[in-house]
């Protein structure tokens, strides 16, 4: 009788702590990366000695290995760029742009796809541009984090399908889809996401002609141009995904993401504006998917979204937003619906 009441007190008291820690999230990132970290596979510590698995924001076990080992899939430092007026690409081929305090530098997709990574530097800020392929998640970082400038690269593996990079200053992991901290001594600290705009090279070019273009680098040796996952954005089901799908949509249908909310493209392109609150969010043909035929400049057009935050006086910037697939937003966002 001892031992049994022992054991209910314990329960309870677990079950206390546990509906607690549920109630405030900030304290249950505290908790896991200080007590709660179990330790990943032996090839995982053998790979990674030096990181620091003792502080954690999620369980290892929601990790799995794209293939690649560490850096297998090369990040990009030290780009090299040209006038935009004298690129060989298509005027469809997919383009993220970013623009700090005046300066624009435009890197191309058929780059990004085989390196997921861009550490660069804009106007004395330090970027990084990164593209995760499974997830057609492109997003712009600050590098900046707790007084140090970072420097990311590929784990090569993934959760929820999406990239999950590290930086090579602390060997902390974190999750592109929205900068988090998953591992390491920076494990549960976000990065800053930078607005930046994916968009055709046509378009690019049309809103400045004085940018600047990443050059095709020479030291690799990858099909630049081409497309390593062929027909993906209109296949039935996503690649190395083990969680829940959405049960009302295509999980593979993109989806526009922007202040926690999120709208289907082919709902946006049937109405060409959209008003949410601040935000007007507007598309446009002209762009290539960078993930349906084989050669990327031939691929189905998807159009250009861009996203616009308006102020009282009418004031008008862009604001960072996602062009995904609706399995990646019921897999970070299980909770809310996508509007169509």
């Amino acid at each position: 009788m001892k031992k049994i009441l022992t054991g209910l007190c314990l329960y309870v008291f677990v079950i206390l702590v546990f509906s607690a820690s549920q109630s405030n999230a900030q304290h249950l990132v505290s908790l896991q990366a200080e007590h709660q970290c179990l330790s990943p596979p032996s090839s995982v510590l053998r790979a990674w000695p030096d990181s620091d698995f003792s502080r954690c924001t999620i369980s290892f076990d929601e990790i799995i290995s794209g293939g690649p080992g560490k850096d297998g899939i090369r990040s990009i430092e030290n780009p090299q760029f040209a006038s935009i007026e004298h690129t060989e690409l298509a005027d469809n081929e997919s383009v993220i742009s970013v623009t700090i305090d005046g300066m624009t530098r435009i890197y191309p997709l058929q780059i990004l796809i085989w390196h997921e990574i861009v550490n660069d530097q804009i106007a004395g800020i330090p970027i990084a541009v990164t593209y995760c392929p499974l997830c057609n998640a492109s997003i712009v970082f600050d590098r900046r984090l707790d007084g140090q400038v970072l420097e990311f690269g590929t784990t090569g593996n993934l959760r929820k399908s999406d990239l999950v990079m590290y930086d090579r200053q602390t060997l902390s992991w974190f999750q592109q889809f929205d900068g988090t901290g998953l591992f390491g001594r920076l494990a549960g600290k976000q990065l800053k996401i930078l607005p930046a705009r994916l968009e055709s090279l046509a378009s690019a070019r049309a809103r400045s002609k004085d940018s600047l273009i990443m050059q095709t680098p020479k030291r690799f040796l990858r099909p630049y141009g081409s497309n390593p996952y062929i027909g993906y954005d209109s296949s039935a089901f996503p690649f190395l995904f083990y969680g829940e799908l959405p049960s009302d949509i295509a999980p593979l249908e993109y989806v526009v993401i922007a202040n926690e909310k999120a709208w289907t493209l082919n709902y946006l392109k049937r109405q060409k504006i959209l008003h949410s609150d601040d935000l007007i969010i507007s598309w446009h043909p002209g762009r290539a998917s960078a993930l349906d035929t084989r050669t990327i400049a031939q691929g189905r057009d998807i159009g250009v979204v861009t996203v616009i935050q308006t102020d009282p006086n009418g004031t008008e910037k862009l604001v960072p937003y996602k062009l995904s697939f609706a399995f990646v937003w019921h897999a970070f966002h299980p909770d809310k619906k996508i509007m169509r």
